[in-house]
């Protein structure tokens, strides 16, 4: 997986796609990459933040549920800093209950889509 950004940015959206899985990493990472996009990758929140910070990403990827600091506290963050404020955030999220996606788009969630390991219902 490529953690640097190409040189050819300036053709290519950039994903940030933040997960601890790394099977979801890689899934999500395989098929952005082949459909041409530019792919950035962190598997912890503060790892999120600093390539956020650093890649400044066209979008982010971002799972809900993560050791350490959550998705939720991610998000939050990233909306707080001017440099990533921007950017817009889609939760990917097993989690259904109209509190948990309530509490995405109250922490800066453009929207929310299934996790690659929980299929939708």
């Amino acid at each position: 997986m490529s953690n640097e950004l190409t040189t050819d940015r300036a053709h290519s959206d950039v994903v940030l796609i933040v997960d601890d899985v790394p099977d979801n990493l890689s899934v999500l990472h395989d098929a952005l990459d082949e459909s041409g996009y530019t792919v950035l990758v962190a598997s912890s929140g503060e790892a999120a933040l600093q390539r956020a910070t650093h890649g400044q990403p066209d979008i982010i990827l971002l799972d809900a549920m993560m050791p350490g600091m959550d998705g939720f506290e991610v998000a939050r963050r990233l909306k707080g800093l001017a440099l990533t404020a921007h950017i817009p955030i889609v939760f990917m999220t097993g989690l259904t209950e109209t509190e948990h996606l309530e509490a995405a788009l109250q922490a800066g969630a453009w929207t929310t889509s299934p996790s690659p390991s929980k299929p939708a219902k």
